[in-house]
């Protein structure tokens, strides 16, 4: 296989891209590089930034040497020891209408320039297409599909399979499920600049949730045209492993400064947020003063940098088991981000079917919203499915989590646990706003008690707990349950607990100002 998986997170990779050039390692970002203009110098790219690929338009190619016999390799015209993607015209099918190159001569032209991953001549979908015109690209792209792979000669190329149907998700997700039963060695996303272009990233969630549920999971997956730092976290969470862009030179030519949070205009910062090598030294106000060209130069290597290290942030956060911390953290720079992050919650459940059972590190819970991180929700599922209490345990005594977290030198606690756990009929567990209910023998498992949480008892977390336990208790099936209560929250719970069984079990609630003797017999009375 010409991509290995390294690490994973949520549906992010770390993987290795096996080319005839070389081994690049994904997230990968390509620029994209004009054959004809270049605002960074092609060499420039790997040897000054560290971008060991790129992208270029093999159709400006085949119109600049069309006729030619003898056509340079694409490395040689570039000045580029790196691996070369190209693409095949569809963005001026998109922007134009149409091409002059016909889709089987595009392919033979690219194994002319030896390039290392190529494109199919696709019909891209756009953003504004009927859903009948948006129907037609898919067909289309379909048979040009069938047509490409048997004209394709060089299998030491990648060669891409584009998904088309726009923000129609049925018809990516047909589209996904056909082209998947083609044998491409990289699958991409087709024409979702717009999208991006216009702040629809929701959208984008949506269509590349229906694509990559119809992919299969050990070939890459392209973004086309996804060229803004703040969103690749996003994306690469979805399961996106190489982008494409050209955004860090449109962007330097308008005169825009690239952050993670966001694009600044050069003529409205005092400071520079960044400490790159572009940006080392230098002040706002002296780039101002630049000759024109030498301003744009200096924001395409700052936007490059800021590209390249936004990656570097995202793959140590992969290692890290910290993917959903970053997707998190940066879904609050910008409010279309923010809507996006929400539209990801509803694909919870397959997030989690993509995230690792163990981690190097304990989730961090801030918010509501990561009630919903996958961690938390594989706990809820297994503990119903896979969890059964002590065969002879009737009785249930449920603690706030805080009393017992491992590790506990409380003595009176700790001795009077003993004496409850010497009792084949009683259970102890605890209980708490995040994973809710969570039995003794469990609490040292991942990533119970490596998790560290900020979670405020507000109604919606108040209730969710609830839910959960009232969910593990009617699975369980206890005859008497005794709560120790703490906050008023707890209380909130313990009263809605007896009021939902009291006709099914017994349930007391006990307020613990604190854990002493005489509480603790109390509690031994009431289990009598």
């Amino acid at each position: 296989m010409a991509f290995e998986i390294r690490s994973k997170d949520l549906l992010g990779r770390i993987g290795l891209l096996r080319t005839k050039r070389g081994t690049l390692q994904t997230p990968l970002l390509l620029p994209v590089v004009n054959p004809n203009s270049q605002i960074i110098p092609a060499k420039a790219l790997q040897d000054t930034f560290g971008y060991d690929a790129l992208i270029t338009n093999s159709y400006l190619v085949w119109r600049k040497f069309r006729g030619e016999k003898d056509v340079p390799k694409i490395h040689q015209l570039l000045n580029f020891e790196g691996v070369v993607e190209t693409d095949s015209g569809a963005y001026q099918i998109l922007q134009y209408g149409d091409v002059e190159v016909r889709p089987n001569e595009i392919i033979r032209f690219q194994e002319r320039l030896d390039s290392d991953m190529a494109v199919i001549l696709d019909v891209p979908t756009g953003q504004d297409a009927s859903k009948d015109r948006a129907k037609w690209t898919v067909e289309e792209t379909l048979r040009r599909a069938d047509q490409s792979l048997k004209v394709i000669e060089r299998r030491d190329i990648l060669w891409v399979g584009p998904v088309q149907g726009g923000v129609f998700p049925d018809l990516v997700a047909y589209s996904a499920k056909e082209m998947a039963k083609r044998d491409f060695q990289i699958y991409a996303l087709g024409s979702p600049t717009p999208v991006m272009q216009q702040y629809r990233y929701d959208v984008l969630v949506d269509m590349v949730m229906a694509a990559k549920m119809n992919l299969p999971p050990d070939r890459p997956f392209h973004l086309f045209g996804a060229g803004h730092p703040m969103m690749f976290s996003l994306a690469v969470a979805l399961g996106c492993d190489i982008f494409d862009s050209a955004s860090y030179a449109l962007f330097a030519r308008n005169g825009r400064y690239m952050t993670t949070q966001g694009t600044a205009k050069i003529e409205d910062l005092e400071y520079f947020p960044c400490s790159c090598p572009a940006c080392h030294k230098k002040t706002p106000d002296q780039v101002k003063k630049f000759l024109l060209m030498d301003r744009d130069r200096f924001l395409a290597s700052h936007n490059l940098h800021t590209c390249l290290g936004e990656l570097q942030t995202i793959k140590q956060a992969i290692v890290d088991g910290r993917l959903w911390e970053l997707v998190e953290t940066r879904s609050r720079t910008h409010p279309a981000l923010h809507t996006a992050f929400n539209r990801l919650l509803t694909y919870a459940e397959n997030l989690e079917e993509g995230t690792p059972v163990r981690k190097k590190k304990g989730p961090f819970i801030f918010t509501e919203t990561s009630l919903r991180r996958p961690e938390i929700l594989r706990y809820q599922k297994r503990l119903l499915e896979r969890y059964r209490p002590p065969t002879r345990a009737t009785k249930l005594i449920l603690f706030p989590e805080s009393q017992l977290e491992p590790f506990q030198e409380d003595s009176t606690l700790q001795n009077s646990l003993r004496r409850f756990e010497r009792r084949s009929d009683v259970h102890i567990c605890a209980y708490g706003l995040t994973f809710a209910v969570v039995p003794q023998e469990l609490l040292d498992v991942y990533p119970l008690s490596q998790t560290e949480s900020a979670l405020s008892p507000t109604n919606m977390a108040i209730n969710n707990a609830l839910k959960r336990i009232t969910e593990y208790l009617k699975a369980a099936a206890y005859a008497r349950c005794l709560i120790f209560v703490e906050e008023p929250w707890q209380v909130r719970v313990g009263r809605a607990i007896r009021t939902k069984f009291r006709r099914k079990m017994k349930v007391t609630i006990i307020e613990a100002k604190s854990y002493d003797k005489q509480l603790f017999s109390k509690a031994m009375e009431a289990l009598k």
